[in-house]
């Protein structure tokens, strides 16, 4: 390669340089992503939680690197390196046992392994309560929007009105397709959600009611810091303490190239708690009912 090189003139010399910082462009933003991801779920863990005991005062949130290595039973200086975006060889067999070591949930976990480039060898199955039928449902619920969430208000499954309504969910990352983290963050389902102020009111006050259940659950506890350290509108309304529950109601959508949508939303619960459901939304007037039959279906 090097003689190859010599031979080429200048000019060639920087195009093919640059060809070759383009091709490798990709892998390393991915792994910068990688390191980021890891450092921000090593963070929020603390050691009460694995089973570590407390020595020390510590200067930084969360476990140390030599903690997640010493629980995932991998050297700390090739920890280290994946946290410093090093371009280092990871095995599935490794990347699943640092996913353990920092109590990564189902979303979690798939990240970790696309942002690897890893096929996991022991994928996540599908939430038991998005089954083949609910999907079905979802599909022959069209033209209408319908989605299911789980009490976390995380995005589980959903149809292409709903998409057209509160934007691309397919490209956005595993933990930001959660409607309290796209209501309190700039996103189009907040930009399209004509009384959003108040009606993040009431998302907070189910959240905190559902979390009484969760408390102790990481997936639960990283959503809520997120939301204080991203969000000053979140951490006010948080500290209200108010709690309700989940009810159906009316919202109000003001859709790009579509029109008002007065939407009357019906919560069908698809696990025998207050847990994971399926919410439709339609239309209140007949004006509404023909501008839902104009939504893209993505086809």
């Amino acid at each position: 390669m090097l003689g190859s090189m010599s031979l080429m003139t200048p000019a060639a010399q920087d195009a093919a340089h640059s060809a070759a910082q383009r091709r490798s462009a990709p892998g390393e933003a991915r792994r910068h992503e990688l390191a980021a991801f890891l450092r921000s779920r090593r963070e929020r863990l603390g050691p009460e939680q694995v089973g570590l005991p407390m020595t020390g005062r510590r200067r930084t949130p969360g476990l140390r690197r030599e903690e997640v290595a010493q629980l995932a039973a991998v050297g700390v200086t090739w920890y280290t390196w994946l946290e410093q975006a090093r371009d280092i060889q990871v095995s599935a067999q490794v990347l699943d046992a640092v996913a353990r070591a920092l109590l990564l949930d189902p979303s979690e976990r798939a990240h970790l392994f696309t942002l690897a480039g890893t096929d996991d060898p022991a994928p996540v199955k599908e939430c038991p309560s998005v089954t083949p039928s609910v999907r079905l449902l979802l599909e022959r619920l069209a033209p209408y929007p319908a989605v299911v969430l789980n009490s976390r208000y995380q995005v589980l499954a959903y149809n292409a009105q709903y998409t057209a309504v509160v934007g691309d969910l397919d490209r956005m990352a595993p933990e930001d397709r959660n409607l309290m983290w796209m209501a309190f963050t700039p996103s189009q389902f907040r930009e399209v959600l004509i009384d959003y102020r108040t009606e993040r009111l009431g998302m907070v006050a189910r959240f905190r009611s559902a979390m009484a259940d969760h408390s102790s659950e990481p997936a639960w506890k990283a959503l809520l810091a997120r939301l204080l350290k991203a969000s000053p509108d979140f951490a006010e309304v948080w500290q209200r303490h108010d709690v309700m529950r989940p009810g159906n109601g009316i919202k109000r959508f003001q859709v790009p190239d579509v029109g008002l949508l007065r939407c009357e939303y019906t919560n069908f619960w698809l696990s025998p708690q207050l847990g994971t459901r399926m919410i439709t939304y339609t239309p209140l007037d007949d004006e509404t009912r023909a501008l839902m039959d104009r939504l893209p279906t993505g086809a």
